[in-house]
């Protein structure tokens, strides 16, 4: 599926792994985000994702045509998650509705892991 816009011109098509790895990027510069997780299913296993493969941690739904995004990332130790987590949709709503021209709905944050910032 892919985000449709209408105006007087047309129609255009964004397809949602553009709006996910803008969003990974987005996530990325956000204070206290040491990057996004992948979930290994089959073990339970937790792996930092490298910079290419932001969008592996973010998934992007069209629901009643608005965004759903849910971010698996992992926090730098120390930090307060409840003000990491609220800067991060914040941050991510803006420059998603933005980039994209489409109203986000809902973003879930799933933390999945702590790490030390050397």
């Amino acid at each position: 599926m892919k985000g449709k816009i209408k105006n007087e011109y047309g129609e255009i098509l964004i397809d949602l792994d553009v709006i996910s790895q803008y969003a990974g990027i987005t996530a990325m510069e956000c204070s206290g985000i040491v990057g996004m997780a992948a979930v290994n299913m089959k073990d339970g296993l937790v792996r930092l994702l490298k910079r290419e493969s932001l969008s592996k941690g973010v998934t992007v739904e069209i629901v009643d045509n608005e965004l759903q995004i849910n971010f698996h990332v992992v926090v730098a130790y120390g930090v307060n998650i409840s003000t990491v987590a609220s800067n991060l949709v914040t941050s991510v709503r803006y420059k998603i509705e933005e980039f994209t021209g489409m109203k986000v709905g809902k973003i879930s944050i799933y933390v999945e892991g702590v790490r030390v910032i050397d």
